[in-house]
């Protein structure tokens, strides 16, 4: 990324950037919905800026590049909270909104994301999506491990769809991953 960044065509460096980082951003979306969304919004509103004039050729790269930055930092993150990029991925979507920091501590949060990584992984079936019972089934189960845990605090309803939404995620890539023998990385 820094040669792209000293590339004489600044142009052609603009779009090769945005490239490589809406790749990264793909597998995000096939894996984190909440880094997915964040991501894909920055891009969208830098690349919009510099579309409109607002921004140059190279303070487009440099925020290009800073959120290049940003997503390295967050693969590392989840080593610095013992957690797995599948377990991350709960943890995202349990705290995307920062408020619950402020009813939870840290380590109560990864006790539920750890909980919750290891009932899917218990009680997965393939081709859950298709079957009404299974999905019904899955659905009870997070609610009432959210609900153990009083998650999400009172006001903050509507949270539990951003976890329905990465666990569904979870389970269907976690069920491609078993049918073609890959995994996505």
């Amino acid at each position: 990324l820094e040669e792209i960044s000293k590339m004489k065509e600044k142009n052609s460096a603009v779009e090769l950037f945005k490239i490589l980082i809406s790749e990264q951003v793909q597998i995000y979306r096939r894996t984190n919905v909440v880094k997915s969304e964040k991501y894909s919004e920055i891009i969208q509103q830098a690349m919009n800026k510099y579309l409109n004039g607002m921004l140059t050729n190279e303070q487009v790269i440099e925020e290009l590049l800073n959120l290049a930055k940003q997503i390295a930092a967050a693969n590392a993150e989840g080593d610095k909270l013992g957690l797995t990029a599948d377990e991350l991925a709960f943890y995202d979507a349990l705290t995307k909104p920062q408020a619950i920091k402020d009813f939870y501590e840290n380590e109560e949060l990864i006790a539920i994301t750890k909980e919750l990584a290891d009932t899917l992984r218990k009680n997965r079936t393939i081709d859950w999506q298709k079957r009404d019972s299974a999905h019904a089934k899955m659905r009870m189960m997070i609610k009432k491990l959210l609900k153990n845990y009083r998650y999400p605090p009172d006001g903050m309803d509507d949270e539990v769809q951003t976890v329905m939404t990465q666990c569904e995620l979870w389970t269907d890539n976690n069920d491609l991953d078993e049918e073609h023998n890959y995994k996505i990385v």
